[in-house]
């Protein structure tokens, strides 16, 4: 199994952000999981990476050239794989793994995951999607997606299809256990009025 990790490239201010982002990435390798990751060597991404490598791990970065020269590139890593622009970077990421995990991060971290999980949603992709929520952090996101549901924006079963634990371990179980739900419009919409 190869697992594409989203998180920051900063560690963030608390402490606890940058551990959970070593040990998610030193038990992913004790368990034979590879990483797919952004290619950094600074922040959480580079506290997975690190974990990973320590354990002995496999880990392929997937960086645009134009990071790799500023430097940010892990010299580490298992293989690196330069590419032209961020949209080959996520479409590549996405070509190598077998599901997605988010830890925290920003922007960008949060474009990654969605764009993965609207795939799903779309069935682009069978694979799972989820969040470790260290320390929280993905609260108010959740409560926001809760949300969408309540206004009929969405569906339940794309909201419940996110795997969501604080618990690495309880993560790699879910993803192998993942069923993925039916695909959005594979009928035809019924129109209230028409209901």
């Amino acid at each position: 199994m190869k697992l594409a990790v989203f998180c920051g490239s900063s560690e963030g201010r608390e402490p606890a952000y940058k551990h959970a982002a070593y040990a998610f990435g030193r038990l992913a390798a004790q368990r034979g999981i590879a990483i797919v990751y952004g290619g950094g060597h600074v922040g959480l991404m580079g506290a997975v990476a690190d974990g990973a490598l320590a354990a002995g791990g496999e880990v392929i970065g997937v960086m645009p050239k134009a990071l790799v020269e500023r430097e940010i590139a892990h010299q580490g890593l298992t293989h690196l794989e330069v590419v032209p622009d961020m949209h080959v970077r996520k479409q590549r990421m996405s070509e190598l793994a077998s599901g997605f995990v988010t830890l925290p991060g920003g922007a960008g971290t949060l474009e990654e995951i969605f764009e993965q999980w609207t795939w799903a949603q779309l069935g682009i992709h069978n694979k799972p999607c989820g969040f470790l929520n260290v320390e929280g952090y993905f609260d108010p996101l959740l409560a926001m997606i809760a949300k969408t549901t309540r206004e009929g924006f969405m569906k339940p079963e794309y909201a419940s299809m996110l795997v969501v634990t604080s618990d690495p371990l309880e993560l790699f179980e879910l993803f192998d256990d993942y069923t993925p739900p039916a695909r959005k419009w594979t009928q035809a919409p019924v129109h209230p009025a028409s209901a």
